[in-house]
């Protein structure tokens, strides 16, 4: 039986597959550098429609087939591709599904309009990830969340699913980002949010005001260590977490660090 530890990365972004800010190539990087370090290393990020599915080799994992993700007390099936990360032996899951990632844009319509169906998405998103590690029966030591679509996923593991036998050593890296979006997630974030009485409403009062900047508040809210992944991170989030007791949190030290800290955080984290 392996003895490595486990990483799982779930993101919005990573490269090659989707670039929306410079720290796609930082997941990319943290990937492969995390299993030349010696972890066994998994990815999951959303198949938005833009990712081309040709180009990079994207094919079905029919052994993950047959999860259904409820979001707002409809039922919404979940498909998983799977490719291998470019130059390195990683395999990256895609989660997908035609009514949220089919479409050819990210957040935003051509004429640059906020979709609607944003927060649906991301609940979406945020369940399907956690549902897909449960299938694939694989407990990750650490949990590396970025980018504000998964800031819901650390309140999950720790209220929700914390229970769950597959999360129940998993610690959990939130990375705070850059503000992307100036729009709103919608009043209604929190109730839509709920899992079947697993979780209450008091339990996601940190993600209230449904802007970018809560998701990341929420996310960090919930983490057992947090990073920031920018020079660029706004000042009420770099106030409240820069230092926050009981808690590892590694700055911004620019797009050319050699990443070191956070192998380094990763292996306390797993306990190594």
């Amino acid at each position: 039986m392996s003895t490595k530890k486990r990483i799982l990365f779930i993101a919005t972004e990573m490269s090659p597959y989707l670039e929306l800010t410079e720290f796609a190539e930082v997941i990319n990087k943290l990937a492969i550098k995390s299993n030349e370090s010696g972890l066994e290393v998994r990815c999951i990020m959303p198949r938005f429609g833009v990712i081309n599915e040709r180009r990079h080799r994207l094919h079905e994992v029919v052994r993950l087939s047959g999860i259904n993700v409820s979001v707002d007390n409809d039922d919404y099936p979940l498909q998983i591709k799977v490719a291998s990360l470019p130059n390195a032996r990683l395999q990256v899951y895609f989660l997908e599904n035609e009514d949220f990632f089919k479409r050819k844009q990210v957040f935003h319509s051509e004429s640059e309009e906020w979709f609607e169906d944003n927060l649906l998405r991301t609940i979406f998103f945020c369940k399907g990830a956690l549902e897909t590690v449960k299938k694939f029966g694989w407990p990750p030591d650490v949990i590396h969340c970025s980018g504000w679509m998964t800031g819901l996923i650390p309140a999950y593991i720790k209220v929700a699913y914390k229970k769950e036998p597959v999360f129940s050593n998993s610690k959990i890296l939130f990375t705070i980002g850059q503000n992307t979006f100036t729009d709103n997630l919608g009043t209604d974030l929190v109730k839509k949010a709920l899992i079947n009485g697993n979780i209450r409403e008091k339990d996601l009062d940190t993600f209230k005001d449904a802007n970018n900047a809560a998701m990341f508040k929420g996310g960090a809210h919930y983490a057992d260590a947090i990073s920031f992944g920018d020079d660029n991170i706004e000042k009420s989030l770099l106030d409240e977490f820069s230092k926050v007791k009981g808690k590892k949190v590694l700055p911004f030290k620019g797009w050319d660090s050699d990443l070191t800290d956070y192998i380094e955080l990763y292996q306390h984290l797993a306990g190594k």
